[in-house]
């Protein structure tokens, strides 16, 4: 019997099936994960149903042949066998037929970036984002091709026409744009895309992202559109719309507060309110769960609601004689409990916790008492089939995997831990036996998270969200401001805590391998103490901390061209050192490439200092992630490009580099690390300072005034060319000696612009590779179809960051090996790639 399975036990085949469930829902899970990581969906469907009926088939033949004792006569593990392989079957049969439905909603290729009418209502919360808004659209069934649901941004710098509802409209007064509520109903002009997101690896999965929430197209709203009711017409839309005015109270109540964007998190679960520089810190202390509708927060108001329904139950003895007051708790729990799940916006770890407080509360009402694991086995499989793609989302493998250990911690022992103790003995069990998944998913385990959660889920558990809870119908100062104040105090003392350079640890993604050694050895571990095997544990955690992915050998180097849309960002690693050329684009006013692509892909690739940043020239698209780096990771030296006038480039150079002046990549001598050789070929190098004015020897253009870096490795040179155009490749052509432009993989100048790539530098370099690194759907057009013809026409190959996400280009330590290149979406294809 597993941990935390007590009292009394079914009978019959219920009791058998019971028996089974743990297994089961693990071998479900195991297929619904197979499909999930699937390259495509031919044949799945039909290839689990087969299994599923060979399963059967074999169960079946098994009680023919030996009758209904054949379970004993044939060893109990046949038949759990059997009904694993049926499960697993079912599990990717499941998986892949929602998949092939969900996609099967898409957006026709004709309608792709075409301007659009739709009606529809807004649906959930609309978040603010930068100048405008950003929602999602329920699409009324008018427009043929077009999805059911889609995700909107508006940024209206305008005014919109609001219908009057009796279809009045050319009367109607233009009136100023607040944010649409929930639930209402707009006419609105649209332009439509496929869904599309950056491919880099370990990075964030946007497309995956949409899909598992069921939009099948993004857009924007172009001009003004009508309002044309303003009711919502569903219930869950009326939900949607409390939410929104909870939200709205709560953040009126507190115009001043620090920690209202805390507050409503608690309140409605919408965390947009919550900065950036808060959410570091609940990374670096592990408290994150806190801020986040969770278990946790579900059964404190389940406790709540139950034990109120209780006390008023216990006063009315002709009612506990019909029903049992334990059944009443159970009933107001679960009441209390669905509200609040509704109010959250019901997201996985919140589903997770209702589905096994509604198991359990409908076990109490029959009569029955189901061991807790078979509780969270029967909430696993319900959040499976209701949303298959939850196990892409690191907070369902946080969520369950952290029940599974409390259940380890507390259940099957025969003197439990009480009080402080067991809360003591839980916490330092999670945040042991989650490291695992947390190095797989974040690349990062908070050292300090037991020590910040015993003070923090305290403070949350009995103070903030209670007071919360209570503002939700009664939002007032009186319940909010200490809210506020009590939130603000746990910011204090979490704020010094993160501070500490030891505040965790990171290390780079494990391979799969490795990973389910260390769950193994978490396992094992949280075994009682005379379990075999427990010594040799320790080890797999030893080897998943100390794990660092394979650099180049000395002589090799390798690049990664990371996807960050329209812009640029190179990574280049030798064997023990690591440079980045350009940072990527800013995204808006709230994000940058260098925060959402460049820091987590150098954290999963163990990278802990950069020797060397190169910033090519000024333009965002190539150093707008640059401050964000700079403060997230250490950084040895920066190199720039001249800007137009000094005064500028002063400036530039303070809000980049921290007051740090860059040095001039036109001064810089070439520079060697581990047997790989650096060299700025452009601008042209000044004997000093007062000799040549700012910018001499470039064009006016900051492009041209680009640095060009060449790396050369035993088996060929790299050429990254910035943002260059046809006259500064002529100066470096007229400058340098042919052998030293020759590459066997160039990075197009200017992500493949027209105005770059003339033939004269294409015949100059001769690449075996040309890569552009570009976003999708351009306004520019970049790579231009002529770019790309003439890079082919001289033996190149070409490589698009846009349609084939990163690209890795390998050059061997070894002459003969030469240069390999790969593509992310080549190297990691998943089903809803391009769909």
């Amino acid at each position: 019997m597993a941990a935390g399975d007590h009292g009394a036990r079914p009978s019959g085949n219920a009791s058998g099936i019971l028996d089974a469930m743990r297994i089961i829902a693990l071998a479900f899970l195991a297929g619904t994960v197979l499909v999930q990581r699937s390259a495509a969906l031919d044949g799945v469907v039909a290839a689990a149903a087969l299994g599923l009926v060979a399963a059967l088939g074999l169960r079946l033949a098994l009680v023919l042949a030996w009758g209904r004792g054949s379970a004993a006569r044939a060893g109990r593990w046949i038949p759990i066998a059997l009904a694993a392989l049926g499960a697993l079957a079912a599990g990717a049969g499941w998986a892949a037929w929602r998949a092939e439905v969900r996609l099967s909603d898409e957006l026709a290729g004709t309608l792709d970036g075409v301007e659009l009418q739709l009606r529809g209502r807004v649906a959930g919360l609309p978040r603010a984002s930068g100048s405008g808004w950003r929602f999602d659209f329920e699409v009324e069934p008018d427009t043929p091709g077009v999805p059911g649901l889609v995700q909107l941004a508006w940024r209206p710098e305008r005014t919109v026409v609001e219908a009057k509802l009796d279809a009045e409209a050319d009367s109607a007064s233009p009136l100023p744009l607040a944010m649409p509520r929930p639930g209402e109903r707009w006419a609105l002009t649209v332009r439509l895309w496929r869904p599309h997101g950056f491919a880099n690896p370990s990075g964030f999965d946007y497309e995956a992202w949409l899909l598992e929430r069921g939009v099948r197209a993004t857009g924007s709203v172009r001009g003004t559109g009508r309002l044309l009711d303003e009711l919502p017409a569903t219930w869950m839309q009326h939900v949607h719309r409390v939410r929104a005015t909870v939200r709205e109270r709560i953040l009126a109540a507190l115009p001043d507060g620090a920690h209202a964007g805390l507050l409503v998190a608690l309140a409605v679960g919408d965390q947009q309110g919550i900065d950036a520089g808060q959410w570091e810190i609940f990374r670096r202390t592990g408290v994150a769960h806190l801020v986040s509708i969770s278990g946790l927060h579900v059964a404190l108001v389940a406790m709540f609601c139950g034990g109120l329904a209780g006390a008023a139950w216990r006063r009315q003895p002709a009612l506990v004689l019909r029903v049992p007051v334990q059944q009443v708790h159970a009933l107001g729990g679960l009441a209390g409990a669905t509200a609040y799940a509704l109010l959250a916006g019901m997201g996985v770890p919140v589903l997770r916790a209702w589905l096994m407080l509604l198991v359990g509360a409908l076990a109490l009402i029959g009569g029955r008492r189901i061991p807790p694991s078979r509780v969270l086995a029967i909430a696993l499989l319900v959040v499976l089939v209701v949303d298959p793609w939850a196990v892409l989302s690191a907070g369902f493998w946080l969520s369950f995997g952290a029940v599974a250990v409390i259940l380890a911690v507390l259940g099957g022992r025969v003197a439990p831990s009480a009080g402080w103790r067991a809360a003591l003995r839980v916490q330092l069990a999670i945040s042991f036996a989650l490291v695992p998944l947390l190095l797989a998913q974040f690349q990062a385990v908070p050292l300090l998270s037991p020590l910040a959660n015993l003070v923090a889920i305290p403070l949350v558990s009995f103070v903030v969200t209670p007071l919360v809870l209570l503002a939700i119908p009664w939002p007032i100062p009186l319940l909010l401001v200490p809210a506020d104040f009590a939130a603000g105090w746990m910011m204090d003392f979490l704020a010094p805590l993160a501070a500490l350079e030891r505040a965790m640890i990171e290390r780079a993604a494990p391979p799969p391998w490795l990973f389910g050694g260390a769950l193994a050895a978490v396992a094992i571990l949280l075994l009682p103490r005379a379990s075999p095997g427990r010594l040799a544990a320790p080890a797999l955690l030893a080897a998943l901390l100390s794990w660092q992915p394979a650099r180049p050998q000395e002589g090799g180097f390798r690049a990664w061209v990371l996807d960050v849309g329209q812009g640029l960002a190179v990574h280049v690693q030798t064997r023990a050192h690591d440079l980045l050329y350009d940072s990527g684009p800013p995204f808006g006013s709230e994000s940058d490439a260098g925060e959402r692509v460049v820091l987590p892909w150098l954290r999963a690739a163990g990278v802990r200092r950069l020797d060397r940043v190169v910033l090519s020239h000024p333009d965002s698209d190539h150093v707008g992630g640059a401050a964000s780096l700079l403060a997230g990771l250490p950084v040895g030296t920066v190199l720039a490009g001249q800007a137009v006038h000094a005064r500028e480039r002063a400036a530039w150079a303070a809000r980049l580099a921290h007051g740090r002046e860059p040095a001039d990549c036109a001064r810089v001598p070439a520079w060697e690390r581990d047997g790989v050789r650096f060299e700025i070929l452009h601008p042209a190098p000044v004997r000093a300072p007062s000799e040549e004015p700012a910018g001499a020897g470039a064009s006016p253009h900051d492009n041209d005034a680009s640095c060009v870096l060449r790396v050369v490795g035993a088996a060929g040179a790299l050429l990254l060319t910035g943002d260059i155009g046809t006259a500064a490749e002529a100066k470096l052509i007229a400058r340098q000696p042919p052998a030293s432009l020759s590459a066997a993989v160039v990075v197009s100048a200017h992500h493949g612009s027209r105005s770059s790539s003339s033939a004269a530098f294409v015949d100059a370099t001769l690449p075996e590779h040309a890569v552009h690194s570009a976003g999708s759907r351009n306004s520019f057009g970049h790579p231009h179809p002529e770019v790309w013809a003439r890079w082919a026409e001289a033996g190149a190959r070409n490589w698009r960051t846009d349609a084939q996400g990163a690209i890795r280009i390998d050059f061997a330590a070894a002459p003969e090996e030469g240069v390999q290149v790969n593509a992310e979406r080549e190297m990691q294809p998943r089903y809803w790639h391009g769909r």
